[in-house]
Order: structure tokens, then sequence, then C-alpha cells
């Protein structure tokens, strides 16, 4: 797969979904009709908005505004049904979204190995050699090479060499999927994704087929092409589940790597000539059968920002950066002499987005997206919460196999009896319950360190494997793996350090002993600074089989995930690529798998001059240890100091998940707090 620079820097500008500004949803997720609020009281510019509205209604139709969950503005019939043309291809996709998600086809699968009769008639077609290699990847990102009628025509060019928008593509697409689930794709969609998000019959149907066949094999044959008339607020809900990286009331309908392939270009044809141009170097900002604004053609825009689009200029604009969903439907718009193809959108999407961008840019903003599965958390009152050994920070630990929990902190004298002498690294064995807990020091001559602040050697993060203890050291010049097998008594020390981006690095910690493992590997993390008092623009990740965690060159670093999810490593650190990303904003963390929940929770330090006594944090949710990371409590100004390090110890995690106990150093000691998880779809 080729990628041109000129793409990569594009990609480059794009924010990662779980990693953009944004604050979570005001409203959640809808019961009946969308909550509605006045802009103005959420310092919205309303003038901006009634210029786009009054834009819109040139070609008559209905629309709709949905920030933050609520809609902040509608025009014209919320329940007329209009033909959607082309946006029907962005509607129909989302079977392929199923398609990917049950694990029944890939984008990168032949589309001859599920239809045999692929691309016939015409017979032309056959003799061309190239029908075996188009994949569905090539009909949903228009690089199939049909030509645009949606019957049975001609193959224009090699496929994936040229971009060229096509109704018949998308259509082979279309039977495809149908042969694949041997069913209706109206009914798949229905049970599947229309029904679960609370759209009707009434809200959204499939028309007659215009150009094939009423049935293929017995079954009901279907067309992307064209197919669907709808109401905005039905159209608002499909672009809210896309907003919402796939999940509705806490169930994933799809899944975050079929989303980010249907948001931007694939790196394979953003730099592919298009074979007219009718739609302009289209390749550049087009996805799987949704347009977008990945190469900022919309100056006004977010690059982030993508929609469907179909004659008539309906439209489901879906914009990650500015949480916001727009549905319009109507007439089209008048187009002038030798206008661009993205010129008609500007006088629309261009004043929504700066009405909405001053609000957002005055939020005190979480950095990602919301959490579907953990609705909040609620923390004991702040009078309840256990602080003991007075003057020690930090406090990374870990489940060991004699059941106690060993912890580090720093710049202390540890539990009482306190030590004589202050510790720049200390050691403790935690024993008892969460809400009363007790402290064993362990005196360590090769593992203590002395020297306040940057000037002594310190733990960030603790692991027991296999009976074996292990601590990775900050203030030594990146960081240096140590080990334990005497429970912390005595250390052996790496004969080597982090070169790059590892400056504060701490383990994922699973059950007991590493037991409940995800596989043979472990995991670490860090900002990607070389020192823990320099905040980053974004978290990098590393894994290394667990019989070979003391060998350098066992490590692997995260690169990225492909298109199926999955994770790409790299044995050199120069290539370690982002995790997770907030600009200026990436610092000190924590990871724990929570087995209750299935999920893996992320701790992370928040704003504040002297966090001890004041300040915020952020924990993040996701189902992989590589994300995609969304934001299940945050608080910039927490109602006590949240300190520099917390953790979420396993040990101290309720069999269903849902009570957890965040140890932090507030107030410059061993704090515990007790959360209480709540799930979306609760009563």
């Amino acid at each position: 797969m080729r990628m041109s620079a000129g793409f990569a820097a594009r990609l480059c500008a794009l924010p990662l979904f779980f990693g953009i500004p944004g604050r979570a949803a005001a409203a959640g997720w809808p019961d009946g009709n969308w909550p509605t609020a006045d802009p103005a009281g959420l310092e919205i510019d309303e003038s901006q908005l009634h210029a786009a509205r009054d834009y819109a209604l040139t070609g008559g139709g209905s629309g709709c505004i949905i920030f933050e969950g609520t809609q902040i503005l509608s025009w014209g019939d919320q329940a007329a049904l209009y033909d959607l043309k082309s946006s029907s291809k962005a509607i129909g996709v989302t079977a392929l979204g199923l398609a990917l998600k049950d694990g029944k086809v890939k984008l990168d699968d032949p589309a001859v190995k599920f239809h045999p009769a692929f691309g016939v008639p015409p017979d032309a077609n056959a003799q061309t050699g190239w029908l075996e290699k188009i994949t569905l990847r090539h009909l949903a990102a228009q690089t199939a090479g049909f030509e645009k009628p949606g019957g049975y025509t001609d193959l224009l060019f090699v496929p994936g060499t040229k971009w060229h928008y096509s109704n018949g593509g998308p259509n082979w697409l279309a039977e495809c999927l149908t042969l694949t689930y041997g069913r209706d794709l109206n009914e798949v969609l229905f049970e599947r994704v229309f029904t679960p998000i609370g759209i009707a019959a009434k809200d959204l149907s499939w028309r007659k087929n215009a150009y094939r066949p009423d049935l293929i094999n017995g079954i009901k044959r279907r067309e992307f092409g064209s197919g669907f008339s709808a109401n905005v607020q039905a159209m608002s809900r499909i672009g809210y589940l896309y907003l919402r990286d796939g999940w509705w009331k806490g169930e994933q309908i799809l899944t975050h790597n079929f989303i980010e392939a249907v948001r931007q270009p694939s790196p394979a044809f953003a730099d592919l000539p298009a074979h007219d141009k009718t739609h302009g170097e289209a390749a550049a900002h087009y996805g799987l059968l949704w347009w977008n604004n990945a190469d900022g053609t919309l100056a006004d825009v977010p690059r982030d920002a993508y929609w469907s689009w179909g004659l008539y200029d309906s439209l489901i604009v879906v914009m990650p950066n500015l949480d916001l969903v727009i549905a319009r439907a109507g007439k089209s718009w008048d187009r002038a002499a030798n206008a661009a193809h993205y010129d008609p959108l500007k006088p629309f999407l261009g004043p929504i987005s700066r009405a909405v961008a001053g609000a957002r840019k005055k939020a005190a903003a979480p950095p990602a997206s919301p959490s579907p599965v953990i609705k909040r958390i609620v923390w004991a009152p702040a009078n309840t919460i256990i602080r003991k050994a007075a003057g020690s920070d930090n406090w990374p630990m870990t489940w060991a196999d004699d059941n106690a929990l060993y912890a580090a902190y720093g710049d202390g004298n540890g539990f009482e009896p306190f030590l004589p002498e202050k510790l720049s690294t200390g050691f403790a064995k935690i024993t008892g319950e969460p809400l009363n807990p007790g402290g064993i020091n362990i005196r360590s001559p090769s593992g203590e360190a002395k020297g306040d602040g940057r000037n002594g050697r310190k733990c960030s993060g603790m692991l027991m494997v296999d009976g074996v203890l292990y601590q990775l050291a900050r203030n030594t010049g990146n960081a240096r793996l140590g080990w334990s097998a005497d429970h912390a008594a005595t250390w052996t020390w790496a004969d080597w350090k982090f070169t790059a981006g590892f400056g504060c690095p701490g383990f994922l910690n699973f059950g007991k002993n590493y037991s409940g493992a995800r596989d043979d590997y472990v995991y670490l993390y860090s900002h990607d600074a070389d020192n823990a008092y320099d905040r980053a623009d974004r978290m990098v990740m590393a894994r290394v089989p667990r019989t070979r965690l003391r060998e350098q060159n066992a490590f692997e670093f995260f690169v990225r995930t492909d298109a199926d999810g999955v994770p790409v490593w790299s044995r050199d650190i120069t290539q370690r690529g982002a995790v997770f990303s907030n600009p200026g904003k990436c610092y000190r963390s924590s990871m724990s798998y929570d087995a209750g929940l299935k999920r893996y929770l992320w701790c992370m330090t928040g704003p504040g001059a002297d966090t001890r006594f004041s300040g915020g944090f952020t924990l993040y949710d996701a189902p992989e240890p590589w994300g995609p990371w969304t934001v299940a409590f945050h608080s910039d100004a927490w109602d006590t100091g949240p300190g520099e390090m917390m953790h979420l110890p396993t040990k101290w995690m309720s069999a269903d998940g849902r009570t957890v106990h965040l140890v932090f150093s507030g107030n410059d000691a061993f704090s515990v707090r007790q959360g209480t998880i709540e799930l979306h779809g609760d009563k």
C-alpha cells in the first residue's frame, strides 16, 4: 500500500476521533424526540446558524442541527420524507460495517468471493482480467472502475488506479452483502441498526429498484445507489450513531475501525487521479461512500468532518471535533457557473462550524468523546477519603502472588512508623481492605533512592509477573527497568534504558500475579516525553513478551492500528505512533484492566499547577489497550487534589467491575476513594 508525503501530511492534520478536544454530550442519547436547547444559552452564535438555515431554505425542505446530543435548531417539516438519492450510499454502507463487525467479510476481500457472478453482465468485463482484483474496499471507495449508471455497466480501468464516481459499484457491493447474509438488507438494517436507534418504517424506506431486478437468488435485492427516502430526524440519528463511534446507549452497533475507514480517505487511494473532473480531485476527500474534508477544501470546516451527499443536496453531516450532527433535505441549491464541486456546501457548513466552534472553545472540555459504556462515575463523599502515609506521593502498585499489593512511593517516609530518612523511592506492602488499608514499609538498599523532585530516581510503574516484581524508574534519563524476585527486598537493574519518549512509563495491570492477562505480552505506556515533568502531545505504548521483559531488543512499539483494527508494531522506537493524542495535555498516567466490565481504564493527571491540593484528572476507557479511548470521567477541578499520580488497583475492583477504588497522592498522602460506575442502560 503506498502513501504519498502529501497524504501523510493531511492524515497527520486529522485529529484522532478519541483524542480530539470535546466535552461529553449534554443530553447523551435521545428518547423519542431530541431534547432541545436555546443556542444563545450555550453561547452559540445564532446569527451564523440562521444564515446557514436561510441558505438551506433557498432549496426549501427541512433540517436539524444536533449539538452535544441536543437539538439547537430545526426548520421545515421534520416528518416529511425526502428522496435522498446518493445519500443512500452512505446509509447503505452501514451494512458493510455490520458484516465487518460480524466477521463475515474483510475490506480487502475480493468481491468474487461473495458473488460468483460479480461484474457480469456485461460479458466484456470478464475478458478484462480485472474482476478478480476488485475488493469490497474498491467498491466502497469508488475505485473499482465501473461506469456511473447503477445497472450492469462496463469497467473503465484497472481497479485501484483511478477514482470514479459510480452507482454501479455500490450496487454490486449491496449484492455482495445480500448474498453474504442470505437476507434482505432492509431486514438486516432495521433489525440491527434502524430499530435500535429509534428509526421506524414511517421515517425511512427503501424505494423499488431503479436499475436491477427485484430478486437475487430468491432474495430481495437492494440498491445502495439512490435507494432511500427518509426524514431529517432519521437522518440525524444515523449521523449521531457515526458521531458516537458506532455506539448507541451502551450497545456497540458498528466498530471504531469501520467508522475510521468511512470518515477519511484510504492511504492507498487518496492521491489517485480522477477518471473525469466532474467531482474535482475527489480521491483526496472521499472515504467509504462518505465525503469528507480531510484535505481542508472547506477552510472553515473542521478537517475531521464527513458527510453523505446526494442529488438535491441531501446531507448527513458529522463533525466529531464540534460534537455536531447536521441533517438537511429538500431541493438542490443553485450552482454558479464553473463552481467547484464543494462550493455549494460552503454557505451552509461554514456558518454552522463557526457558530459552534466559539462555544466549544469556551467550554472546559475533556479531550475525547464520552464513553459509550460508562455513563458516569459517582465518587464517595470527600469526607470518606482514607489518607495514610502522610508526605509520600506517586504510589504505583501491583497485585502480587501473595495476595498483597506492592507499591512504591516518592519523596516521603512511607507508612507509620515512618522511616527516619526521606526517600525519593521507597517500597511498601499494602494489606487489608480498601476502606481500611494497612501499609508495611519495605527496606531495600538496592532499590531505594534519595533526592527530592527531579533530583531523585522515582518509580513510575509496578507490575508482578510470574512471581517477579518489576518496576519502571524515571528521572534516570528516560526510564530504566528493575526487577525483584523477593518482593521488593532486593533489586537488579537492566543495563539499558529507553532511548526516547518513555520518560514516565507505567505498566498495564491485570489480575493477581498477572492473571487474566489478554495475551502473553506485557504492555507499558508513557506520555511522549523524555522526562516526567514536560507535558506532551500524545501518549505512546510498547509491548514485550512476558518471558523476555528484561531484554531491550524484545520490545515492540505501537505504530498505529490498521483498517481492521489490528495494531501495527515496530522494533524501532523512532517509529512509535500515538495511541492517544491531546496536544500539550498528555501527562502522568496509569492503566488497569477492569475484568468485570471488560474495559481498560486509564487515569491521567489533568490541569493544575500543584495537583497535590487542587486540579483535575480524566479517566478514559477502551475495549483494547490501544483504544479507542473515550471519557468515563473528567474534571478540571475535582473536589479534592487528585495528586501527581493515581491508580486503580485491580485487587480492589468488585467482581462486576462497578465498584473501584482510586489510590491517589492528593494532599501528599496515600489516599483512597471509592467510585461507583454506572453504565448506559442502567435504570
